[in-house]
């Protein structure tokens, strides 16, 4: 097995970690009859040798040492050996990792039929990968699949005939023959799934038209017939960390979420799939709907009411996992998770312990239930929210989610001002701890705020860096808080030297509605190139008192980045009045950058009936089923906030005549 190992220069070779001079120890134990000792070595191959699916010169030097003890049949966990193989030589890690890995390609071929079920799943899948005589893979692929008996290998034979499908579709007709025979009785019920997922992906006209049905029939069946034996102990090792991590029902997630991925755009399929796995009586079934619902959610735009209530349904569930699961989505929903409000408000009364996250390191945060309940905008967070912010200790980050219940909070104010001013202004945590706080106060737009802000801007202590932090989130609670700031207008004019002159100079306006004094400032900003796109937010507010600006926003309207062009496009409206000009330049930008159809929708529905020559790529975003910054299996949960209100804003316009 290790004929030639001691002439390679390793230690002139590198990994992740530097030299690979420790490789020959690890591509040994790999073959060592003690388990613990294999699972080690396999956490050293993926953690440095193949780290990250990064290939070294040292993986490539291990290609023909493994492939040697693959090919040993008293070599014990070969399968994860074959799988290591194969991921070494995927088309991500690069033509010279895959070339050394297809060079050794037919020795794959009598693993395919090795007696260990591991070897044959992992073997099937590289023959599949590596072997280029579509012909000769199709046969071993049909001859396996009327001869394979063990249920795992089976649905790793249905996988390969899908990719069979996929990578040679010139050749497909035998596999997607075999594939929709697979789909159909006497075979099991794992196996159909595997089928139909293989079947949408790579020949959906070959589904049956009650797909949808006949998958949640097949899963329900799956779950009565799937074993409940715990999966044996894993060992204490970085791939047996993860192992335990997995859910335990690993393999029915993944029918599924091949399912849905080859549905991709037909939501309203989804939708009745995933419905129908959250109504299931097996909890690893909902459980698994849960977590796969997210990335529908992310991605998509549709009624997903049914959806959410029955997620909102598991909060009352036993099983913790599962619990956990259905609140960590519903607080991704914001708005969106109001058809489980009912649910959620059951779950914070019941579980007072559950109000507050406790970590490791760092300060404690709002627990998931009532941070859910609060982003859905319901009344009924504010008064346990009102007992936290009682408490001598708040959780970090209260403050952001209370800007989601709108002038509900209102009564969480002056405690949130008390907060506020029992920050000490010399922490270098100063400007970490009153964000939250000065972004609820915004957002309520509480008057009685001002002396807490200004102690903020006045006692904050240069060169700590707490002051220059603190200054742009005090500024801008100043500027929502309008006249009511007038007291702190000293301290706005002694900015206006700052790199915060743009937001001093609004909210002095704010304040006090005097354009002599901010215009200059606002001017001087745009001109200069630093912050034009905030000079440019703050000059439209001024409206025709700003008129003198005009020249230098049509000229940053016709050139700079997206941002500012479309910044300056909006002020320019604002301030003159006449759409003409501008409209070019928002459509310009709503193609360029999906990121500012926020803004532009929202100065659409400002314009009214001026904005009317656009009302094409309202109608066009609101037919548009993809959410406008998501990718496949899109991510990020403000995502969704920002996309629901870009609907409402496109609506909003729409509506006016």
């Amino acid at each position: 097995m290790f004929t030639g190992i001691d002439e390679v220069d390793w230690a002139a070779l590198r990994h992740a970690y530097g030299s690979a001079e420790d490789v020959p120890g690890l591509l040994r134990a790999l073959a060592s009859p003690d388990a613990t000792e294999r699972e080690a070595a396999l956490d050293g191959m993926y953690g440095s040798v193949h780290h990250q699916g990064n290939v070294y010169d040292s993986t490539l030097a291990c290609v023909p040492f493994l492939f040697a003890l693959a090919a040993r049949a008293e070599v014990p966990d070969r399968g994860a050996i074959v799988e290591l193989l194969v991921s070494i030589g995927a088309e991500s890690a690069g033509p010279p990792a895959r070339t050394a890995v297809r060079a050794h390609a037919e020795a794959f071929v009598p693993l395919a039929d090795d007696p260990c079920p591991g070897v044959r799943r992992a073997a099937t899948t590289a023959v599949v990968g590596f072997l280029d005589d579509p012909a000769r893979v199709l046969e071993l692929l049909r001859r396996r699949s009327a001869v394979e008996r063990d249920e795992k290998v089976l649905r790793t034979l249905t996988e390969a005939l899908g990719l069979f499908v996929r990578r040679h579709p010139a050749d497909a007709g035998g596999a997607v023959e075999l594939l929709a025979a697979q789909s159909e009785p006497p075979h099991s019920p794992g196996t159909r799934l595997a089928a139909l997922g293989q079947l949408a992906l790579g020949a959906p006209l070959r589904l049956p038209a009650d797909l949808v049905p006949t998958a949640v029939r097949l899963l329900r069946e799956r779950s009565l017939r799937r074993a409940s034996g715990p999966d044996r102990a894993a060992p204490d090792t970085l791939v047996g960390r993860i192992r335990r991590l997995r859910p335990s029902d690993e393999e029915g997630a993944y029918l599924l979420r091949t399912l849905h991925r080859a549905l991709d755009d037909r939501v309203a399929d989804r939708i009745n799939l995933l419905v129908g796995q959250l109504d299931s009586p097996d909890a690893m079934d909902r459980c698994n709907a849960v977590r796969m619902s997210a990335g529908l959610f992310r991605e998509w735009r549709a009624d997903f009411g049914a959806a959410v209530s029955l997620i909102g349904g598991q909060l009352d569930c036993e099983e913790d996992q599962l619990r956990e699961a259905a609140v960590s989505v519903l607080a991704e929903l914001f708005g969106l998770a109001a058809p489980a409000a009912d649910d959620l408000h059951a779950l914070v009364v019941a579980r007072p312990d559950l109000w507050v996250h406790s970590w490791v390191r760092g300060r404690p945060s709002l627990g998931r239930p009532l941070k859910a309940l609060a982003r859905s905008g319901d009344p009924r967070a504010v008064p346990v929210l009102a007992q936290l912010l009682a408490a001598p200790a708040a959780p970090a980050g209260l403050g952001f989610e209370v800007v989601h219940l709108g002038p509900a909070a209102t009564p969480l104010a002056p405690a949130l001002r008390r907060r506020l001013g029992r920050i000490p202004l010399d922490s270098p945590e100063a400007a970490e701890l009153a964000a939250p706080l000065l972004a609820a106060l915004t957002a309520l737009k509480d008057p009685a705020a001002v002396p807490e802000v200004l102690r903020l801007l006045r006692g904050a202590p240069d060169g700590l860096g707490a002051r220059e932090a603190l200054v742009g989130q005090a500024v801008r609670t100043l500027d929502a808080l309008g006249t009511a700031a007038r007291a702190a207008t000293p301290v706005l004019r002694a900015l206006l030297d700052t790199r915060h002159a743009a937001p001093a100079a609004g909210a002095l306006w704010s304040a006090e509605g005097d354009a002599d004094a901010a215009l200059p400032v606002l001017l001087r900003e745009l001109t200069r190139g630093r912050g034009g796109r905030t000079a440019a937010e703050q000059l439209g507010r001024l409206g025709t008192a700003a008129r003198e600006a005009l020249p230098a926003l049509r000229g940053l309207a016709g050139s700079g980045r997206v941002w500012e062009r479309t910044a300056a496009a909006q002020a320019w409206w604002r301030i003159d009045g006449d759409p003409e000009p501008v409209l070019p330049v928002l459509r310009s930008a709503w193609a360029e950058n999906p990121y500012a159809r926020g803004a532009i929708a929202g100065c659409l529905a400002e314009m009214g009936p001026a904005g009317a020559p656009l009302r094409d790529l309202l109608t066009a975003e609101l037919a548009t089923a993809r959410r406008h910054t998501a990718r496949p299996g899109g991510h990020g949960s403000h995502d969704i906030a920002r996309d629901e209100r870009l609907l409402a804003d496109c609506r909003t316009a729409l509506a006016s005549r």
